[in-house]
């Protein structure tokens, strides 16, 4: 089973997807975590994370990249926080950069592959797409990439919310 969990930056999606893995009868629960540390905001915000998801039962995998390579036991749940920070690790990996088909394919090639291994996957992802600004190139196939993605991810799952002011609303 796939859940798709999708909000904006401070929506409260976090949290509601944390809820979610937290009231299954799994006896193992993952936390894959990408998100890498470039400074001190990106510190801050896994410190934020970690403190909020302790004492849940987690066991968290870092995982920034290639994350169908993550080893899950048999009768496990799988939280993936988050789909954003994944996009941008394998886009702009610096051995080998993808363009933005790659980059999707990639990615939901390991998504697939990793809810074959897990009995249930909820995966995080940002709703970056309201802002109306003008971006870069490099920017823009970041979003291609992640709009693709998600628009798959949307598809493929059982259950997709959209988390706004921390409610989630199943759509």
């Amino acid at each position: 089973m796939i859940t798709l969990v999708y909000g904006g930056s401070g929506s409260g999606k976090s949290a509601f997807a944390e809820d979610l893995v937290c009231k299954t009868d799994y006896p193992n629960r993952y936390y894959l975590a990408t998100m890498q540390s470039f400074d001190e905001e990106s510190d801050k915000r896994i410190k934020r994370h970690r403190s909020l998801r302790d004492g849940k039962g987690f066991i968290t995998i870092e995982c920034p990249v290639d994350i169908a390579n993550a080893i899950i036991d048999k009768d496990s749940i799988v939280l993936l926080e988050c789909m954003s920070n994944l996009v941008a690790n394998e886009m702009f990996r610096e051995e080998s950069p993808k363009t933005f088909t790659e980059c999707a394919d990639k990615i939901l090639d390991d998504v697939k592959a990793l809810s074959k291994k897990a009995d249930s996957l909820v995966i995080v992802t940002n709703n970056i797409f309201e802002d109306g600004l003008s971006f870069n190139e490099s920017t823009k196939e970041y979003m291609r990439a992640l709009g693709l993605i998600n628009e798959t991810l949307a598809k493929i799952s059982n259950e997709v919310y959209e988390v706004v002011v921390g409610i989630g609303i199943k759509l």
